[in-house]
């Protein structure tokens, strides 16, 4: 009806323009907003839980290691202890020492010739008196076998003088010859004396070249490298050795200790006390032989302050070898009924040194003065035996701070032992002993 009235077909609302362009930009921009906006205040809620749980944690966590200091202040530092006890203890002078033969000898020849056998072989064990090398003797024996031959004649003219001085005295006697001549035939008789003396002089010359030839073991010990071969021209008193030969048992050590240490070695030595001496190798680590104090120099060695020192050894398992660099102790002196404690137990504070005694599960710093240090053990004075000292947790430990002993106490020595080391020092030419030091400083 109202399209036949001649209205138009699309219905419009009154008063109302049409909708433009900037109308559809308008409401675009609002719903990206909005959509903005949600996703801002999501991503904050995010941010608001995850800030709240990380602060829950953070509390928890402060609460759990609040509880657990507070747990191990209660509970107190867990250490070890060890008690000190009352002990002997050695002193010990140590040195850098060198393995001497008793004798060595450079053997070589006191004739000329060639030398026809070498007895020996290279390194072998030989016995006082063995032979050793071969000269050719035949030259030495001609003339022996001659001076033996003037030594035979001059005898029998001697026999013959002596015969008519014999004669001349009972003619003297029957007053038939003249005086002159028994005085003449008694002095006849002592020329032909010199004559077979001077002869016998020079058999024992011409013997003792042949024996030269004959070259043996001057001792027993251990012959060298051969120096020479069956065909070589040796010279008498020459230069060059034939062989060289070193006594190993017994053998000695020399070493070297400062004057300074050398009053108490003397006062035992004045004691007629027997110093024993122990040798190590070069790394003090591993023990070699057992032996004592031999002699000392006689004088002090004005460059270095030092005085020589040797030892004898009996070797008879040949440990010790010539010229070989070891270690040596020497036991001055034994202290006795003195305070020891383990070496780990003595803490050093600059100059100071001090342990920590327990009284009461509670740590107190006590100053002591250590002194000698032997087998992991330390003499100290400033605690009395029977007192038990922390052994370990040194990092932690303070003045006053309240501990917890792990294990009951265990005697000094015994823990020493646990330990398993030697404190014992001293190298070189220093020869003294020097006690522990500690790991950490006192608060």
């Amino acid at each position: 009806m109202l399209a036949s009235q001649g209205m138009p077909s699309a219905w419009q609302p009154p008063n109302m323009p049409p909708a433009t362009d900037s109308d559809h930009d308008a409401l675009a921009y609002t719903a990206r907003t909005q959509r903005f906006r949600s996703i801002g205040l999501f991503a904050l809620v995010i941010l608001v839980v995850v800030v709240g749980a990380l602060i829950w944690r953070h509390h928890e966590a402060s609460k759990a290691a609040a509880a657990a200091a507070h747990r191990a202040a209660t509970a107190g530092i867990s250490i070890t202890t060890v008690t000190a006890n009352a002990g002997d203890i050695n002193v010990y002078l140590n040195a850098i020492g060198t393995v001497t033969p008793v004798y060595t000898d450079s053997i070589t020849s006191q004739v000329n010739g060639p030398v026809v056998a070498v007895n020996y072989r290279e390194g072998q064990i030989v016995h006082k008196g063995d032979a050793l090398i071969e000269i050719d003797p035949r030259p030495y024996r001609a003339t022996l076998l001659q001076a033996q031959g003037i030594l035979e004649r001059d005898q029998n003219v001697l026999a013959q003088a002596q015969m008519d001085l014999t004669r001349y005295r009972a003619a003297i006697a029957r007053n038939a010859i003249a005086q002159q001549m028994v005085d003449d035939q008694e002095k006849l008789v002592l020329q032909d004396q010199g004559t077979v003396k001077n002869d016998e002089g020079t058999v024992q010359f011409d013997q003792l070249q042949v024996d030269y030839c004959h070259i043996t073991a001057p001792f027993s010990g251990q012959i060298g490298l051969r120096l020479v071969d069956p065909g070589n021209i040796v010279q008498a008193n020459g230069t060059t050795a034939l062989a060289v030969l070193a006594q190993l048992q017994p053998i000695t050590v020399i070493f070297t200790l400062p004057e300074d240490s050398l009053s108490p070695v003397i006062a035992r030595l004045r004691d007629h006390a027997q110093l024993a001496v122990d040798v190590f190798d070069r790394s003090a680590q591993k023990k070699i032989a057992s032996g004592e104090l031999l002699a000392l120099d006689n004088q002090i060695d004005t460059t270095t302050g030092t005085v020589k020192v040797r030892a004898q050894f009996d070797n008879k398992d040949n440990a010790l070898f010539p010229n070989q660099f070891v270690t040596a102790r020497l036991l001055v002196d034994t202290l006795k009924g003195v305070t020891l404690v383990p070496a780990s137990t003595v803490q050093q504070n600059g100059q100071s040194s001090f342990i920590y005694v327990i009284q009461n599960n509670v740590a107190h710093t006590r100053t002591i003065k250590p002194g000698i240090t032997d087998a992991g053990m330390t003499q100290v004075d400033g605690v009395k035996p029977g007192e038990v000292v922390a052994d370990s947790s040194f990092d932690k430990l303070q003045d006053n701070a309240r501990v917890t002993i792990v294990s009951k106490p265990a005697p000094a020595a015994q823990a020493a032992a646990s330990n398993g080391s030697s404190s014992s020092s001293g190298s070189g030419g220093s020869g003294s002993n020097s006690s522990s030091s500690g790991r950490n400083s006192a608060p």
